[in-house]
């Protein structure tokens, strides 16, 4: 199917019609409240001192927030608490049986633990919130402080931690409506909204750079070069798959034999997809949200050495990398459960016994696959960061940015099209029906 076959069948269909506005709509609305400040902040003074600490980690956590930190919004948290909060429940429920017991309860199960989520989103908000409002408080630049002088200290820090919260607590019902009466994950969206809404400054902000001399044209062509590079590996990585033959025994139901067929069973390379990256970068975002607001010295070198290209924070978003990764795919393949529908439905590897030899060859071949898909992240996580240091590149140009618009952007065609499937097979099912009737 063409884009444009695909443009005019978006225009036939009144539902899917409607979903992609009502998801345009929720991301406006996000976008809307990513510009309205909250209350008691100088909005002056903070822009002076986001522009002395442009090039640290808070301009990397204000990509994701869309510009919502930099101008101390009532988004400024923006997603991360949720994100941080959903990786709680989903490390809790490896541990702990009951919320395990919970997640095999079905849809029942799943609303019982998503109301968890989203009691650990408030408190977690909370908690950045307080750490946010004392930082602002000790934040200045040139004498000139971020908290307006007629604001009591702790009428501040609370009409701080509550816009904040309400703030998150909005945007992660934003998300969920998108994913329940929209079309594409409502989570994976808005971060998309924020990250994309960041490229058109930042162009004419290269732009203008390249003019004066401050950036040569060949830095320039380098990161452009390296930008498509990027962005052609995400793609064929996020749609490269392991393809395993499965067989079909033959079997006699009634005087007819049937079976006997070929199929596969197909294994991402990274079936994890941006739940990684994103998991390991709202880990890192809590710790480092307080210590860029915090005047401390000891803290301030633990936010330095926090910083997209630093060694430590290389090292460390590596590591949860591979660890999400494996948890990750452990979460959504169980290698003895694929087993045993294999055997039960008459379905064998070639040359592999059923039962636990099966098993034993599909976790070996995930294991290989998912740390394939681990390097992969990562190098493509942690290697234009490096650019963004060491060559002065004037935007926050991250592997992980790229990761995620790439990586939503097929998720959602692949969904409209899912969609667009449907509704034909549907008509086709119709027709059919109708046909038959009349003869």
């Amino acid at each position: 199917m063409s884009f444009v076959e695909t443009l005019k069948n978006i225009g036939r269909i009144e539902e899917l019609r409607g979903r992609i506005l009502f998801t345009l709509m929720m991301l406006i609305v996000f976008r809307i409240g990513c510009h309205i400040p909250v209350p008691g902040i100088d909005s002056a003074a903070l822009q002076a001192f986001f522009n002395v600490n442009a090039r640290g980690l808070l301009a990397h956590l204000d990509m994701f927030s869309g510009g919502a930190l930099a101008n101390m919004t009532i988004f400024a948290l923006g997603i991360m608490p949720y994100i941080s909060s959903s990786i709680i429940i989903q490390l809790m429920t490896a541990v702990f049986p009951f919320l395990e017991r919970l997640q095999k309860e079905g849809d029942a199960g799943r609303r019982k633990i998503t109301q968890y989520t989203r009691y650990g989103t408030i408190v977690l908000s909370i908690i950045q919130g307080f750490g946010i409002a004392v930082g602002l408080e000790n934040m200045g630049v040139d004498g000139h402080s971020v908290v307006m002088s007629d604001m009591p200290s702790w009428a501040f820090r609370a009409m701080t931690i509550l816009t904040l919260t309400a703030g998150t607590a909005f945007v992660m019902w934003l998300g969920e409506q998108i994913s329940e009466r929209g079309i594409g994950n409502g989570i994976s969206l808005i971060i998309f909204a924020g990250i994309v809404t960041g490229i058109p400054a930042a162009t004419l902000q290269t732009w203008s750079l390249l003019q004066t001399g401050e950036i040569s044209l060949f830095i320039l062509l380098l990161v452009a070069i390296i930008i498509v590079v990027v962005i052609g590996a995400v793609i064929y990585f996020e749609t490269a798959s392991r393809k395993i033959p499965v067989q079909y025994a033959k079997r006699m139901q009634g005087n007819r034999m049937t079976g006997g067929q070929q199929s596969h069973l197909p294994l991402k390379i990274n079936a994890s997809g941006v739940i990684p990256p994103i998991f390991a970068s709202s880990i890192l975002a809590f710790p480092a949200t307080i210590t860029g607001f915090t005047q401390v010295e000891w803290v301030q070198a633990v936010g330095n050495q926090l910083t997209p290209g630093r060694l430590l924070y290389n090292f460390i978003f590596v590591a949860l990398i591979f660890f999400f990764c494996f948890f990750y795919t452990a979460i959504q393949y169980n290698p003895m459960k694929i087993s045993e529908e294999l055997k039960r439905h008459g379905g064998y590897i070639p040359g592999i016994r059923p039962g636990q030899k099966t098993a034993e060859y599909l976790n070996a071949v995930l294991s290989r696959l998912t740390f394939g898909g681990a390097i992969y992240l990562s190098l493509i996580c942690v290697l234009p960061s490096i650019l963004y240091v060491y060559f002065k590149v004037p935007f926050s140009f991250g592997g992980t940015a790229v990761l995620i618009v790439v990586g939503v952007a097929l998720d959602t065609t692949q969904q409209i099209e899912t969609f667009l499937l449907n509704q034909n097979y549907d008509g086709f099912v119709k027709k059919s029906r109708k046909r038959r009737r009349g003869f």
